[in-house]
């Protein structure tokens, strides 16, 4: 029998790359996500795909996303969570509602998922791979909330790594810098793109293909001895440490 991948926020970007990228290797993938049309659209077309409404910041919801794809598909062998929202600003902007909205999704979801499919992948001894962000690793203007967010997920992966291990379950982190998304290039002015390129190693931006290369990699039995680990797929910009003029008030 295939194996199952979970997938949340897969609706668009690198969550549907990475449902792409599952089905080519010959995966069945469970498509999570709240926003009904987009999945709807997404999904359609996908053999070896089935998409399942969830706002996984809800617990009941979750819970009952988890029994679904379990009815549905009869396992679970990874789950990528990467389901998030993007929400930049100040900080004496950042009232105390909106740093929910970027927290409850960004990390109480990941935490809810995560804990939901741990009977599922004791069974198929399978992975978690956490979406975090290069916003957790190094601290930039704007991202009071989703920066702490996503080093928060960095550090659950760590927890989970620890704990989890003694059931055979990996957990590892991937962390995107810049990816050419049509979300980021929309809201990305040409100096702040002309300051990534000139800041990033590889003097380019990622693309949703290359980030979800690293995420089934993660989650396949060639990372069979890999767990606890953060990955930056990020064309070296964590590396250099510099920051970025063009991304300051």
């Amino acid at each position: 029998m295939s194996k199952v991948a979970l997938v949340t926020g897969a609706a668009r970007g690198i969550g549907l790359a990475t449902t792409k990228l599952f089905l080519e290797d010959g995966w069945r993938v469970a498509m999570i996500d709240r926003d009904v049309p987009a999945l709807t659209e997404a999904a359609e077309g996908l053999e070896g795909a089935q998409a399942f409404v969830c706002d996984v910041s809800q617990p009941d919801q979750v819970a009952a996303m988890v029994q679904a794809v379990t009815a549905t598909f009869g396992r679970i062998d990874a789950v990528v969570n990467n389901a998030g929202v993007a929400d930049f600003g100040r900080i004496e902007q950042t009232d105390f509602a909106r740093w929910r909205r970027v927290m409850e999704t960004n990390l109480d979801g990941v935490f809810l998922v995560s804990q939901a499919v741990i009977p599922a992948l004791r069974e198929t001894r399978g992975a978690i791979l956490n979406i975090a962000s290069i916003s957790g690793l190094r601290a930039s203007t704007l991202r009071v909330a989703y920066g702490t967010s996503k080093a928060a997920v960095i550090q659950l992966t760590r927890q989970q790594a620890a704990e989890l291990g003694e059931y055979g379950i990996r957990c590892n982190c991937v962390c995107p810098g810049p990816v050419r998304t049509k979300l980021a290039m929309a809201v990305h002015t040409q100096d702040i793109i002309d300051a990534y390129h000139d800041a990033i190693p590889l003097n380019r931006y990622g693309s949703e293909r290359e980030i979800a290369e690293v995420i089934v990699f993660l989650c396949s039995e060639k990372a069979s001895y890999v767990t606890g680990q953060i990955v930056a797929a990020d064309g070296g910009f964590e590396s250099t440490g510099v920051g970025l003029p063009a991304l300051r008030v």
